[in-house]
């Protein structure tokens, strides 16, 4: 064998376990919250159940969806809450490629970017949903019963989470695009009315058609667009750097 495939060939071994210990982690914390399915199907249902009107409840079409809707969002669930886990796989995989100076750097905004996105979910289910699904349940026609179905509402809900938490990660993106040398803070200000253009139109994709959800999404993303810019300012280039290490 060559020598030179020798460190590609380990480099996939190394990153094949990587990944296996990425699915092991998520798999565990599985393990562990598969009995409270039920409960914490119950706990994220809560926001639309508090503003049902009386007599009604969310209802299963599916034969089995009583039983795979819980089990769907906990594993779900499971790779949320090891995030830290797979950040840190992937932090120890790419380490040994990075510059002294390029881990002080780069290990802070893995830990921030967990953070973030756990900010983004909370944020969607403390502040979102229960101004979204008010306003849901009192705008249905005279003669329409709200029942929702589970199924559904469990798509509904993380499709939000997801779009929250990765807009979360807006100043992440906007330092490491600086840091790379992609961009300037400067370049970005000059960009503003265009952004806020953009994080109104992202926010229409990725919510429901209703302007309350995307004008919640929207807003944040600008405000995180703007603490993006301030702390990029405080991330040199990496070209600048690696030039003043050698010198």
């Amino acid at each position: 064998m060559d020598s030179e495939q020798q460190p590609f060939i380990s480099h996939l071994v190394e990153l094949r376990n990587r990944l296996l210990r990425i699915v092991y982690s998520v798999l565990i914390v599985f393990c562990c919250l598969v009995y409270f399915a039920n409960d914490i199907y119950g706990y994220v249902s809560k926001p639309l159940l508090d503003v049902m009107p009386e007599s009604t409840s969310m209802i299963a079409t599916g034969v089995a969806a009583p039983f795979l809707t819980p089990f769907k969002l906990t594993m779900v669930l499971s790779f949320f809450v090891a995030i830290p886990v797979v950040l840190h796989q992937i932090w120890s995989f790419i380490a040994p490629g990075l510059y002294q100076h390029e881990k002080r750097l780069i290990a802070p905004l893995l830990v921030t970017s967990s953070l973030l996105f756990y900010a983004g979910i909370a944020f969607a289910y403390y502040v979102v949903f229960p101004l979204a699904f008010e306003f849901f349940t009192t705008i249905a026609p005279e003669g329409v019963t709200i029942a929702t179905d589970i199924s559904s509402y469990l798509d509904f809900v993380l499709k939000i989470f997801f779009a929250f938490g990765l807009a979360f990660e807006i100043p992440i993106a906007i330092i490491l695009m600086v840091w790379a040398g992609v961009t300037t803070a400067d370049k970005l200000i000059e960009k503003r009315p265009y952004v806020v253009v953009g994080v109104f139109v992202i926010g229409m994709l990725l919510t429901p058609p209703d302007v309350i959800s995307q004008t919640l999404l929207a807003i944040p993303m600008w405000l995180l667009f703007e603490v993006g810019v301030i702390f990029s300012r405080f991330y040199r280039p990496r070209d600048e750097a690696q030039a003043d290490v050698q010198e």
